[in-house]
C-alpha cells in the first residue's frame, strides 16, 4: 500500500488517496499513518538485508550465475557472513536469483565395435581414496557461427578436478582426445603407473593412438558396458554441467576460438573456486591439498595448469 501511494501521490495527493482507500476493503491507511512510515527510520533488519543482499548478488554473478540456494549459502559461509539457508533463499528470491538446470542428456558417442574394449575396471563406483587413482574422460560439442567445437574433458575421479582438456575443430584423436591427455599426462609428471583410465566406446578413445599412449604412461584402460546410461556417468555430469554453466548461458558462440577461451576460464573456476556438494563444498584444489596435507606433506597438491 505504501508504494501504491509512493507511485500515485504526485498525481493526485496524499490525503485524496488515503481516504480512498479506507472505503475500500481492507484499507487502513491514513495520511498521517502514511507520514510516519515515510519518516520512520530504517530497521536494522532491512539494512542487514540489503546489505547481504548486494553480496548474494555479486557472489553469484562471480560464479557464472548458476549457483542455487545451497552452494549460495555454503559460499556465503566462506566470505565470513553469518547467514541461514532460508534467508538466503529470500534474498535471492526478492532479487530474481535461482541456480542453473541442466537439460536432457544427448548422445554423441560413436561406437565401433571392431576395436577390442578393454574391460571396465570402475563398475560404476566413481570413488577414489586418493588423487590419480582414476580419471574418467568424455568428450562433447558445442555449436558455433564457425561449425562444430569439440570439447574433451579429464577429471580425477577423487577431486572432481579436471585435469586436462581440449578444444578442436575435428574429432581426430590428435587433436582432440589425445590432446586432453597429453595435458592431464603432463601435470602428472608423464608418469600414469597404476591409474585407471575410464571412457566410453567412442572410437576416439579405443583408437591405436589414444590406447597405445594411456599404455605407455603406464595407465590401465578401462571402459563402461555398452548401452549403459551410467556407464561413464562422472564424465557425463562434467559435461552436462559445462554444457548448462557456459555454453547455453553465454552463447551465441561465434567461433571455435571464442569457445576455447571461454573453457580455459571456466575450467580454472571449475578447479579453483566452483562449490561441490560432493567434496563437501570445497574446490577441487582444496580438496587435493587436504589430501597431500594430511597424509604426504611433502608433496604439494599439482599445480593448476589449465593453459591450452
Amino acid at each position: 500500500m505504501i508504494r501504491y501511494i509512493d507511485m500515485y501521490r504526485s498525481r493526485f495527493g496524499v490525503e485524496p488517496i488515503c481516504r480512498t482507500l479506507q472505503a475500500t476493503e481492507g484499507g487502513f491507511i491514513t495520511a498521517r499513518g502514511y507520514r510516519m512510515v515515510k519518516t520512520r527510520p530504517v530497521s536494522a533488519r532491512r539494512v542487514r538485508d540489503q546489505l547481504l543482499a548486494d553480496q548474494v548478488a555479486r557472489l553469484h554473478q562471480a560464479n557464472y550465475s548458476v549457483y542455487g540456494v545451497r552452494k549460495m549459502h555454503a559460499a556465503m559461509i566462506r566470505e565470513g557472513w553469518h547467514v541461514g539457508r532460508d534467508q538466503v533463499a529470500r534474498l535471492m528470491r526478492a532479487a530474481g536469483l535461482h541456480g542453473v538446470t541442466r537439460s536432457r542428456r544427448v548422445f554423441t558417442t560413436r561406437p565401433d565395435t571392431t576395436l577390442a574394449q578393454p574391460g571396465d575396471l570402475l563398475e560404476r563406483q566413481f570413488t577414489a581414496s586418493a588423487p590419480q587413482q582414476a580419471w574418467v574422460a568424455d568428450i562433447t560439442y558445442v555449436a558455433t557461427w564457425a561449425g562444430f567445437a569439440y570439447v574433451g574433458f579429464i577429471t580425477d575421479v577423487f577431486s572432481r578436478r579436471i585435469v586436462g582438456w581440449s578444444v578442436s575443430s575435428t574429432l581426430r584423436t590428435d587433436q582432440s582426445t589425445l590432446a586432453a591427455l597429453d595435458m592431464a599426462a603432463w601435470q602428472a609428471g608423464d608418469d600414469l603407473t597404476g591409474l585407471i583410465c575410464h571412457n566410453d566406446h567412442g572410437s576416439n578413445y579405443l583408437s591405436i593412438a589414444y590406447t597405445s599412449r594411456v599404455l605407455e604412461l603406464g595407465a590401465r584402460l578401462s571402459t563402461g558396458s555398452v548401452g549403459d546410461a551410467y556407464d561413464n556417468a562422472l564424465a557425463e555430469t562434467v559435461n552436462g554441467l559445462y554444457k548448462a554453466e557456459l555454453i547455453r548461458r553465454h552463447g551465441p558462440w561465434r567461433t571455435i576460438e571464442q569457445v576455447e577461451l571461454a573453457t580455459l576460464s571456466w575450467v580454472y573456476w571449475w578447479n579453483n573456486q566452483r562449490l561441490h556438494q560432493t567434496l563437501g563444498y570445497h574446490t577441487p584444489t582444496e580438496a587435493e591439498q587436504a589430501y597431500y596435507t594430511e597424509h604426504n606433506p611433502s608433496r604439494l597438491a599439482p599445480a593448476t595448469r589449465d593453459k591450452h
